[in-house]
């Protein structure tokens, strides 16, 4: 069945001489792989662009049932980042985005509310001139919501320790190593209640930051099997230090 839709590229390989494997995520069939034959000819009709981290796209593909790959006929750009590529903040944000994104959304069903956030995020960031250094707190925060583990209510000087396996602020110390204390529980709860728009509202520094992201982390560890050390977290905090 030839059809198409809006996609999100996660991520590219290499498949022969002169094609590639590419992981996309789309709003009409969830998180597909696609052939794309000839792509890596000099003279490719399809240009490798399209294809680089986190691309907004529009393809038409040859989709089979039961099929775990398809092949890809025509792909384009539906929206030219004009300034991620060339602000070194904002694509280091984008590369440790991109990296937790393929290694957490891995099933192949539809959520078009997951592609919508993650596309309008994006344009968001790109369009934004200044004021954006939380962002990469603030959009994993609000990921772990359509990932199924966003945390349940806020820091109180009751509620004061975020217990990270249930995901709670809780008022007692919990039995296991895997709990942010009563500063690192405040400032996370902040953050959960901030948007793109007010998060400057949460004054944080370097360290501070820095802090909150090795605490989300690992919070994300703790829920996303395998997920591991992104390659790209060092690399960002050297770039917003």
């Amino acid at each position: 069945m030839i059809s198409s839709s809006r996609g999100i590229v996660f991520h590219q390989l290499k498949y022969s001489e002169t094609s590639i494997i590419a992981k996309i995520f789309t709003e009409k069939f969830g998180l597909q792989s696609y052939i794309i034959k000839g792509a890596r000819r000099k003279k490719s009709k399809i240009s490798p662009v399209v294809f680089q981290h986190l691309s907004l796209v529009e393809l038409t593909a040859n989709h089979k049932e039961k099929s775990n790959i398809h092949f890809l006929q025509d792909v384009r750009l539906t929206y030219q980042y004009s300034s991620i590529p060339y602000d070194i903040h904002k694509s280091s944000i984008l590369l440790l985005i991109n990296e937790i994104l393929y290694r957490s959304i891995k099933e192949e069903e539809v959520n078009t509310e997951l592609f919508d956030f993650i596309s309008n995020s994006l344009q968001w960031l790109d369009l934004r001139a200044s004021g954006f250094a939380n962002f990469h707190l603030v959009f994993l925060l609000q990921l772990s919501k359509y990932l199924g583990f966003f945390p349940k209510g806020l820091y109180s000087d009751t509620y004061n320790i975020f217990n990270m396996n249930s995901g709670c602020f809780e008022s007692v110390i919990p039995n296991h190593p895997n709990y942010f204390n009563e500063k690192a529980a405040y400032q996370f709860s902040l953050l959960v209640q901030v948007s793109f728009e007010n998060m400057l509202d949460v004054p944080l520094n370097s360290t501070a930051r820095n802090n909150l992201l090795n605490n989300i982390i690992e919070y994300y560890q703790l829920h996303v099997p395998n997920l591991g050390t992104p390659k790209s977290l060092k690399v960002l905090k050297e770039v917003l230090s």
